[in-house]
């Protein structure tokens, strides 16, 4: 149905922007464009020769439309309302758990400790069919919605688990969205801090952690940045506000629009302007977790460490339209203390196949120090550590779900009960490479893409004696490709480890494993612990 009303997109673009200013100076084109679209909707409507919905023809025609803008650029309807200010909250009632959706079930992801779904049984890779009287195929919106209910009610749920089905009763309960799920000590003198998410909780819980860490004995601090997709720009700034002190130009925002054009400083006293700080990142570590780390690089507060960021530059801003819906819509870039955007993709010019292009030309720029850092690519971390780099093969591995299916069928088979005990060994290597094989699979490099592009364009003329020694490039590529699984052995059987103990363990397990096994905690403390070692990092 999407692709067949796409001729709609640009009309209601025209309809959902018609008040904004940048299209003030077009307002006869405007008109015109809204009542072309006004009299196609009805007609589309009254005579089709199947029974429309108009809901959700122009819920697609919406959506599809800001598709071609970026992804981050959603239309919200009255049940995404709710959910994004759930995700700012931190709080809600349901059953407790994270899950992926798919168009004809939902996937248990991670049932949180002691919590309805925990409590009632439920296990990560739990498939869920039915919710209630409701088959999740036959459910139109997203399922997920049918699990959140009132504290104290209570949903049925079928479920099939490792080929047999089943049926369980949550009790739905009050839910609390940690921002710092967890926080303790990597040593007499050292503080361990996770910052899971931007939300309207994460400096106070922060700063709480830092306290009754120092009241510990904490003269030094790891702050947790990793897997953290952001959230709230005002929680970035005071964030970043423990570790500066008030009046710090921490971000700026340029917009088309002069109003949301602004200089974000920090208004507060720092909680600590003298503890030395390692701030951890990887490649999904995106947003707010850019400006705090980019920042606190820039203002040479922290060294930071781990893997090239995400690399999301842009900023958003919930418009509220009619009947409760909202346009969040991208208002403007975000540049860092040094003045730097991070943004990686670039949205508005995109290649052949309308992919949006990678960034390639970074501009350098100065910390207050006289360091050299970039733009243009996410933030690249002082200290690289090599576990925490992805690839192609790892990121094809993630969205899969292959590592995710591999522990599913292993939390099944095997039995671990202290956590002290547990380590992921090279014969269990060797049944996950087996597993991948097994599963028969596959993704295309970027090099493949390629060869397919100039082949196909060029078929003529190479002719079949070149196409001959193309399949056989193909079967080495592929060939590479699996072998690629030994060449990244230590970046898989981290993330392969990490998944298992969070099965038993549960995320709170999971870190208290990192305390004493996970390496960017480990060379992180060792760099603390020498001062001149973290001193020359800061300098240029």
């Amino acid at each position: 149905m999407k692709k067949q009303f796409k001729i709609l997109i640009p009309v209601v673009a025209l309809f959902v922007l018609v008040s904004t200013s940048a299209f003030k100076s077009d307002f006869f084109e405007i008109a015109k464009q809204i009542e072309i679209f006004t009299t196609l909707f009805k007609e589309l409507n009254m005579n089709y020769v199947d029974e429309t919905n108009p809901a959700e023809l122009m819920d697609s025609a919406i959506k599809n439309m800001l598709d071609e803008l970026d992804p981050y650029t959603r239309f919200l309807n009255e049940q995404d309302v709710e959910e994004y200010r759930i995700n700012n909250a931190g709080e809600y009632s349901g059953i407790g758990a994270r899950v992926r959706t798919y168009d004809d079930r939902l996937v248990i992801v991670e049932p949180y400790k002691d919590l309805p779904a925990d409590k009632a049984g439920l296990k990560a890779g739990d498939v869920i069919v039915q919710i209630g009287d409701i088959k999740v195929a036959d459910f139109d919106d997203n399922a997920s919605e049918l699990l959140k209910g009132a504290d104290g009610t209570s949903v049925e749920v079928v479920l099939k688990r490792q080929g047999k089905e089943m049926t369980k009763t949550v009790n739905r309960g009050s839910v609390e969205i940690d921002a710092v799920p967890f926080y303790g000590m990597v040593n007499d003198k050292t503080g361990y801090i996770v910052l899971s998410k931007f939300n309207k909780k994460a400096s106070s819980e922060t700063r709480s952690a830092m306290q009754d860490l120092k009241g510990k004995g904490a003269e030094r601090l790891i702050l947790d940045l990793r897997g953290n997709p952001g959230g709230l720009l005002s929680e970035a700034i005071n964030v970043t506000n423990l570790f500066v002190d008030k009046g710090e130009l921490i971000v700026t925002t340029k917009s088309k629009v002069k109003k949301f054009n602004r200089e974000y400083k920090t208004k507060q006293k720092a909680e600590d302007l003298e503890i030395p700080v390692v701030v951890l990142i990887d490649g999904k570590s995106a947003s707010a977790s850019e400006i705090v780390s980019g920042s606190l690089q820039d203002l040479d507060r922290a060294v930071v460490m781990g893997a090239r960021s995400f690399g999301k530059g842009l900023v958003q801003r919930p418009l509220k339209l009619t009947y409760g819906t909202q346009l969040k819509v991208t208002i403007s870039r975000y540049y860092t203390a040094s003045g730097r955007c991070i943004q990686s993709l670039d949205y508005w010019n995109r290649d052949e196949k309308g992919n949006a292009v990678r960034n390639t030309q970074f501009n350098q720029f100065k910390t207050r120090n006289g360091r050299t850092v970039e733009d243009g690519g996410g933030v690249l971390p002082d200290v690289q550590v090599a576990s925490l780099k992805s690839n192609e093969l790892i990121k094809a591995l993630d969205q899969n779900h292959v590592i995710f299916d591999y522990v599913t069928d292993f939390y099944f088979k095997n039995e671990i009960r202290d956590l002290s005990d547990f380590n992921f060994t090279d014969t269990q290597y060797n049944d996950f490479k087996n597993y991948v094989k097994s599963k028969g699979f596959s993704f295309k490099t970027k090099t493949e893409l390629s060869l397919e592009k100039t082949l196909q364009d060029d078929q003529e003329l190479f002719g079949s004696a070149v196409g001959e020694e193309y399949k056989n490039l193909l079967k080495a590529i592929n060939e590479g490709k699996l072998n690629a699984l030994d060449t990244y052995k230590t970046e898989i059987s981290k993330l392969v480890e990490d998944e298992i103990v969070k099965r038993y363990f549960y995320r709170e397990g999971l870190y208290e494993h990192y305390l004493n096994n996970d390496e960017a905690i480990l060379t992180a403390s060792k760099l603390l612990s020498n001062t001149t070692d973290y001193s020359k990092l800061l300098k240029p």
